[in-house]
């Protein structure tokens, strides 16, 4: 396949960390987003490759790490409820709550179904009138559309028993939130591609221009990722502030038009909290109130759940950027991907998941 063997290449990858390690003169520290580039990051030894000027620190980025506990909780008090059938992606399935996730609602009876799609959970419900059906509408930039045109195809239905509960982040205020901290050691970023197919490259202008910071847009095989580390040293080592696109075969300045158009019609901009990191102002979406019908958490008596995370569990300072996942007394002992105790282990993209998985368990 040209598309692997061209952004696998390992002789393009040496050639480019060959001029990397030309380029880079100082220590600087640059984040990735994602957690799908993390993970490639550590899969691939990228982080081991490059020169040791160059600090990786991994930030907010996995959809299911920073879902808020209590959004699961309630999640799970929903999906316990007779009348409902409850769907989810794969991934939210085995996410633990405070004392329970949905594989044991599952086996204890609840009607918990996988879908690969919202659109199947509107059909569920077309089906199934008798049935509330709630779709656990989870991720940044990338899902919200599609989630947005379930609740918008449901409305054209009438489907009065469909309804999602929505822990929708957007990446923009994270990032500020990052860079406006007195402990911010970020000098730079990746920025998620897929994320910016969506949205554009536009939005992160501002940012990078108030901050000084450079932001690039990047993908998720080693060559992409590669190339964006080279963009955004050579934008260090020169002063430069901006907004470069690496990513170009996918992620255009004006993003995906239909796709927003479809967020702005079901959603609105809210404060959303962030698991292991706290609220964030304006970094969600939540669904418009002339839609309120198809809120689930306004539809069941779920809005009293609270809960507290881990006191053990140092995600919120690796979500930052401030520490690295193996500098976490928990990490691997009382913390593994079976027996999460914080976001960044919870999910499969999570960054200490990664480091589980592919054995950083020294410095890296």
């Amino acid at each position: 396949m040209k598309y692997l063997s061209e952004f696998r290449d390992p002789s393009l990858a040496r050639s480019l960390l060959e001029q990397i390690a030309r380029t880079v003169t100082r220590p600087w520290t640059i984040m990735e987003i994602c957690g799908g580039q993390t993970h490639a990051i550590m899969r691939h030894g990228l982080d081991q490759l490059l020169p040791p000027e160059i600090t990786l620190v991994h930030g907010p980025g996995c959809p299911v790490c920073v879902t808020p506990l209590e959004t699961i909780d309630r999640a799970l008090a929903i999906a316990a409820r007779p009348e409902v059938i409850f769907t989810s992606f794969g991934d939210m399935l085995r996410v633990p709550g405070s004392s329970d996730d949905l594989f044991r609602v599952k086996s204890r009876g609840g009607d918990v179904r996988m879908v690969y799609s919202p659109l199947e959970a509107v059909k569920l419900a077309r089906e199934n009138p008798a049935h509330q059906v709630v779709f656990l509408a989870v991720g940044f930039e990338t899902t919200a559309p599609g989630n947005a045109m379930a609740i918008k195809q449901a409305a054209a239905e009438g489907l009065a028993n469909f309804s999602e509960i929505t822990s929708h982040v957007l990446v923009p205020p994270a990032m500020e939130a990052i860079l406006s901290s007195p402990q911010n050691r970020v000098q730079g970023f990746l920025a998620a591609g897929h994320v910016c197919a969506v949205m554009g490259t536009g939005q992160y202008v501002p940012i990078a221009e108030k901050h000084r910071v450079p932001i690039v847009p990047a993908g998720f095989e080693p060559v992409d990722i590669l190339q964006a580390i080279l963009q955004t040293v050579r934008m260090l080592e020169s002063g430069e502030a901006g907004v470069v696109n690496a990513y170009g075969r996918v992620v255009r300045d004006a993003g995906n038009p239909a796709a927003r158009a479809v967020m702005d019609e079901v959603f609105t901009v809210c404060d959303r909290k962030w698991r292991g990191i706290g609220t964030i102002p304006g970094s969600g979406l939540r669904i418009r109130d002339e839609l309120a019908a198809f809120d689930a958490e306004k539809t069941f008596p779920v809005g009293d759940i609270t809960t507290s995370e881990s006191p053990d569990c140092i995600s919120g300072l690796i979500l930052q950027g401030l520490r690295k996942p193996h500098e976490c007394p928990a990490f691997g002992a009382s913390c593994t991907p079976l027996h999460p105790l914080g976001a960044t282990m919870v999910s499969s993209e999570g960054a200490c998941a990664a480091y589980f998985k592919y054995a950083r368990r020294g410095t890296s």
